[in-house]
């Protein structure tokens, strides 16, 4: 549906003959390749990494993260303080800090925003995030009524306490996250009721947003472009003036925007074409490792899937390096576990191989030898080129060695995601990417009822190991032995079927400034300006 869109809009100059890039260079005007269209831009109810990027150019957390280090640097708020357990937390607000209408950002916004992110009436699917603050999950489940019993306090307008019923140590990374941000709240209250989902006040005549951006126009399906804000209280370090944002599903047309110089930057490259990048001289190529993983949801509560011989039967059929070497053209690393290895040092379990045998005799087991009486299968996946490739990959490796028959369909990202929220699937694909580094981040997808588990598992010796016995370890390394226990029963379930270890692959014109690789590939804007007299990556930006 939208590569005659696509196509049109990335190839055609613009006036007077100058590219996107030539013309964006000149006035400091970004192009960016973003993936799918956006399911919204409300910070409460979005999941996606699409959705991320939009957001954090909108709207700003207590504190940002540095994309040259990772580490946590100030935001709205301009410093905080740990009480000597590490449990108390005080956050003093930038008294500059700004609404885009004017009107100044205060401790009572975040505990307002905070309200309505774990209201559970809201359904947000990320409000575990704020879990580790004190009663703010009894307050999610309704074990408690009043918000008052949650540890965020604003004794005034400047300072804000969050209190922690355990040691958090990536509590601070939360804060740029957008499921932790605060929301205008006069302007929700507007549009309907404040736990009212995909109301008016995201549209462009409507938003209050509090981030180096502003939102100016935002076409479906064609553009969302935003603008400097005038109110952002580190305006001065802002040197783009706009950023023009593109839903790019068909990456063949992104690529050929790119080359036509209608894009400054891709969201990611056809694989087909990683070899030529990769063989050029003063290439616009990057490759980085990256803090994700890319894996199939099973949804265990329907057959033949409810049985875990069958999950593991075609887990261990899939031979992942061949995949790696054909379809990935060498851009990943096969993966045997949902957590990346080395996440700030730990090491996940390996439960399976690739072992055919072993794959073959699993499904007898289960009542299918040699795929007799398989009732068949479906993988769901989003449109894009190279999930189509995995997905058919897939489809020939079980019917080789099992004698199974599986189809593939393919949805458009907002339809995607409701059949996975509403588990509508057999077999999904998912790519997780983390949201702070942090086993935990990986790991606490998968607890009982968990925003973001949609595969009907559930184990409360997994919850147990994740929620009470991880977080109140005394040392890493009981910390680690805990995840490592958890995520053993976990890849012995399989409610999930992982296939490979992210790595970015972007194409960057070399104009581009200050948008530095990085693990978690995060991009924080007011680092971002447009140099057009760089003409290769190995020159400084001037």
């Amino acid at each position: 549906m939208l590569l005659p869109l696509l196509s049109a809009m990335l190839l055609t100059a613009c006036d007077g003959g100058e590219s996107n890039v030539e013309q964006g260079n000149r006035e400091g005007v970004l192009h960016y390749g973003n993936g799918s269209e956006p399911q919204g831009l409300d910070p409460h109810v979005v999941t996606g990494v699409p959705e991320n990027i939009l957001i954090r150019a909108l709207f700003e957390g207590l504190a940002v993260k540095n994309p040259y280090t990772l580490e946590p640097e100030p935001g709205v708020a301009q410093s905080w303080d740990f009480s000597e357990d590490g449990r108390v937390i005080t956050f003093h607000i930038n008294p500059e800090a700004r609404w885009s209408n004017g009107d100044p950002v205060t401790a009572d916004d975040y505990v307002w925003s905070w309200m309505r992110a774990l209201h559970p009436e809201m359904g947000n699917l990320y409000a575990y995030m704020l879990f580790p603050v004190k009663n703010a999950e009894a307050f999610f489940t309704r074990e408690i009524d009043d918000f008052a019993d949650v540890g965020v306090k604003a004794p005034d307008p400047q300072t804000l306490v969050v209190t922690l019923t355990d040691t958090t140590p990536y509590f601070l990374q939360l804060m740029d996250h957008y499921s932790t941000f605060a929301v205008h709240r006069p302007t929700i209250e507007k549009h309907g009721a404040f736990t009212d989902r995909f109301t008016k006040w995201t549209r462009v005549e409507n938003m209050v947003s509090n981030g180096p951006f502003v939102l100016d126009e935002w076409l479906l399906n064609r553009r969302i472009i935003v603008r400097k804000s005038d109110t952002y209280w580190d305006k001065d370090r802002v040197r783009l003036n706009k950023v023009v944002f593109y839903p790019t599903e068909n990456t063949v047309s992104e690529e050929r925007g790119f080359r036509a110089g209608q894009l400054h930057y891709t969201g990611t490259i056809p694989m087909d074409k990683i070899p030529a990048y990769q063989a050029m001289e003063n290439s616009p190529y990057y490759q980085e490792p990256y803090l994700g993983t890319y894996y199939y949801l099973v949804n265990t509560l329907r057959p033949p899937m409810n049985d875990a011989r069958v999950r593991r039967a075609l887990a261990m059929a899939v031979d992942r390096d061949t995949l790696m070497r054909s379809v990935m053209q060498n851009s990943a690393v096969s993966a045997y576990s949902i957590t990346p290895p080395g996440t700030l040092g730990y090491q996940p379990p390996k439960t399976f191989q690739f072992d055919l045998d072993k794959a073959r005799a699993l499904l007898a087991e289960a009542g299918y030898p040699n795929g007799e009486g398989w009732p068949g299968m479906e993988i769901v996946y989003n449109t894009q080129e190279a999930h189509r490739k995995i997905a058919v990959a897939l489809q020939q490796m079980w019917k080789d060695a099992l004698n199974i028959e599986i189809t593939i369909s393919n949805q458009e990202w907002k339809v995607y995601l409701d059949s996975v929220t509403n588990m509508d699937f057999d077999l999904a694909r998912r790519g997780w990417i983390g949201d702070y580094v942090d086993p935990n981040n990986f790991l606490d997808l998968f607890l009982t009822g968990g925003g973001n588990n949609n595969t009907g598992y559930a184990d409360p010796a997994y919850d147990e190991l994740i929620q009470r016995i991880a977080p109140q370890a005394k040392t890493r390394e009981e910390r680690y032995a805990a995840f490592y226990k958890a995520e053993t029963m976990l890849m012995e379930q399989m409610p999930i079927i992982p296939l490979y270890t992210y790595t970015s692959k972007h194409l960057m014109q070399h104009s581009v400034c200050g948008m530095p690789t990085n693990l978690m590939d995060s991009l924080n804007l007011r680092y971002v300006w447009l140099d057009p007299q760089r003409t290769s990556s190995a020159e400084p930006c001037e």
